[in-house]
């Protein structure tokens, strides 16, 4: 071969190795614009994202009162600590803020899970959804960004852990503590349902447990904000499934009443109240509300419970009522946390 043959064969591959980095960088490009709409951000870059913590209301052209200003993060902005949980999407880890040494914990996700089980949308959900609540009984979502690889979630730090590990190590909690956390998940719900927010996953995996004991919702993934407060999607957890959800009916916020009367129910006897050896017979009980409380339990809580838990979703207790349920007020210990100023 000629040196010119030479020449323009080396020439033709190194076009061909521009055109595939090319295609590489078109790709990279494709991605990272796409995580930025799943985020809500047009325009970010894959090491900063400027992004308002109350997008979607900043997008809106409106202004919230009292709204922190946005701020950009990177990794490198925290000391990372201790792992808190590991997840199938990614981990949570005890982190600090190297600026102001201000404690939180970072939820580490990863894109390609995400990417591969088709979940983006549902992340970008439960961001809006949760930037946007400010409850004592809800974990905060401070602020998020991304990288190259990784969706990170700035969220409060519940000091005592994990409701469900809790309860694993008691079995059954004592009626104070019930009454107390049954309080608290109602008022915070009363706050969700006021903004149209309906969470329809309550149960223990999903609450974590404050400095002063005080239960934070903290799982927003299957919540879903909708101005009608009625929907069709089946999701939640089989245990703690309500009947018009296994049939699929319409449902509103009425599922959350439901949740909280499973949960009363599982933290003072052990196990919820419909559990069964197999999904087919834990469906038909839900469905006929079969409903079997142990001797010990006292009549105020099975009074509380079964008004709960009734097949129509009309005939179940308002969560302002369960405020003032007998057995709540007369076990109820609950004490609103002193508030955490902001360091973002």
């Amino acid at each position: 071969m000629s040196h010119r043959g030479t020449a323009r064969k080396a020439g033709g591959m190194q076009h061909a190795g521009g055109r595939v980095m090319y295609q590489e960088q078109r790709k990279r490009v494709f991605r990272r614009q796409a995580w930025g709409r799943v985020l809500g951000v047009r325009g970010c870059t894959e090491q900063r994202m400027d992004i308002s913590f109350l997008f979607s209301v900043a997008a809106a052209g409106q202004t919230v009162p009292g709204a922190p200003t946005a701020r950009r993060f990177t990794v490198d902005d925290f000391e990372i600590g201790r792992p808190l949980g590991k997840g199938k999407f990614g981990n949570v880890y005890l982190a600090r803020l190297k600026k102001n040494h201000f404690i939180v914990a970072l939820k580490v996700l990863f894109k390609s899970q995400i990417e591969k089980e088709g979940l983006e949308h549902q992340l970008r959900r439960e961001v809006e959804i949760q930037a946007h609540l400010q409850h004592p009984n809800i974990l905060r979502l401070y602020n998020y960004f991304h990288d190259a690889r990784r969706v990170y979630l700035i969220l409060e730090y519940a000091p005592k852990g994990e409701l469900y590990k809790a309860l694993q190590r008691s079995h059954t909690f004592d009626e104070q503590r019930t009454a107390t956390i049954i309080e608290e998940l109602a008022d915070a719900l009363i706050y969700c349902h006021e903004r149209k927010v309906i969470h329809r996953d309550i149960k223990p995996e999903n609450l974590l447990l404050g400095l002063m004991g005080e239960v934070k919702i903290a799982d927003f993934g299957w919540s879903v904000h909708t101005p009608s407060l009625r929907r069709r999607t089946t999701c939640g957890t089989l245990d703690y499934l309500p009947p018009e959800m296994i049939e699929g009916r319409t449902y509103d916020e009425k599922v959350d009443l439901w949740c909280i009367g499973v949960l009363c129910y599982e933290l003072l006897v052990g196990n919820p109240p419909f559990e069964s050896a197999s999904t087919s017979e834990t469906y038909r009980r839900i469905l006929k509300v079969d409903l079997r409380f142990p001797p010990s339990m006292s009549s105020g809580a099975r009074d509380l419970i079964s008004k709960l838990l009734r097949f129509q979703p009309l005939e179940r207790l308002p969560l302002v009522r369960v405020l003032e349920h007998p057995w709540i007020r007369a076990h109820s210990q609950r004490v609103l946390p002193p508030s955490v100023p902001m360091a973002f």
